[in-house]
């Protein structure tokens, strides 16, 4: 009996690419005739004709499944909802954009038939990003490897394959919070790089804003990091020393010189300063409460409205 591979495809107003999408996917299929596929498109709320794409598609081939959910949830609840429903020996995880190339699907089963449990793809150049994406995406990548015993790639993409047990071991990890290039990591497993110079998107345009970036990459850190709430301890134990020595310079002027009021532009300057450190520390404090907030209140990770899936 052929072994089954399941590929995993995010979908969020793509109806411009999924078409071609399609076709390649189909075409890699048709080569690799020695394994079965099933191709589970995870509909993340699209506002567009995305979902009726989807079921044209399903009409016409038995192996396109769908889940569609109810609202948009995010990139991280559409991947966690597909491997969820995901059958297969193999899974796969791409973007309908076509950024991640289909045709490596087959030399990725192939280093899995060797003694690989992951095979993962990292991009070596970002072509045709802005300048600014890339440099603040570099900076990122360094400073999270920094601060976290959980190493991030630099240049990972989500698109990988992996095998069954692999797949079981990141749905064991239920956590409302995903950050998924994080949780593939933590895992482990003996994974091969696939590297490529970076894919433009096939048709339509990017869903990630540089601030919708920014945030994900604040949730990263603070998923896999606690070194910024050890930050705020550091710097508040500073400024009470800097205080300490203020207060005996002060007093010491005063003594000699019988001027304590001189000097109140700089006191103000250092008053805001320190009140903007304390606002800083009580942000990276507050979004750590708000993630054990969200996690106690057991929410689902996503709701389906409906799907073909049995």
């Amino acid at each position: 009996m052929k072994e089954l591979i399941s590929v995993v495809v995010s979908c969020y107003n793509e109806e411009e690419v999924l078409p071609i999408f399609y076709k390649e996917i189909d075409n890699v299929s048709k080569k690799m005739d020695n394994v079965n596929f099933e191709l589970l498109f995870v509909d993340d709320g699209s506002k567009d004709k995305t979902l009726s794409i989807i079921k044209e598609l399903a009409k016409n081939d038995s192996r396109v499944k769908y889940i569609s959910f109810s609202r948009n949830f995010g990139k991280e609840a559409a991947m966690n909802a597909g491997l969820t429903y995901a059958k297969g020996d193999y899974v796969a995880v791409m973007d309908a954009d076509l950024q991640d190339p289909p045709k490596y699907l087959y030399d990725m089963y192939n280093y899995l038939q060797e003694e690989y449990d992951v095979v993962a793809t990292r991009r070596v150049t970002r072509t045709g990003e802005p300048k600014v994406r890339s440099i603040f995406s570099k900076m990122w990548y360094k400073l999270i490897n920094k601060m976290s015993d959980t190493e991030m790639v630099d240049g990972a993409r989500d698109f990988r394959l992996m095998r069954r047990n692999v797949v079981n071991a990141i749905l064991s990890l239920n956590e409302y919070n995903r950050y998924s290039k994080g949780i593939f990591s933590f895992v482990g497993f003996k994974t091969k790089w696939i590297e490529y110079e970076n894919v433009n998107r096939a048709a339509g345009k990017t869903k990630w804003s540089f601030w919708g970036l920014c945030k994900y990459a604040i949730d990263g850190m603070t998923s896999f990091s606690t070194t910024p709430l050890i930050l705020s301890s550091i710097f508040g134990l500073i400024f009470c020393f800097i205080a300490v020595i203020a207060i005996i310079f002060v007093i010491i002027r005063t003594l000699i010189y019988g001027d304590p009021v001189g000097g109140w532009p700089s006191l103000v300057c250092i008053i805001l300063l320190v009140s903007g450190v304390q606002l800083l520390c009580i942000g990276i404090i507050g979004r750590y409460l708000s993630k054990v907030y969200l996690e106690t209140k057991r929410r689902p990770i996503y709701i389906v409205r409906e799907t073909n899936q049995k």
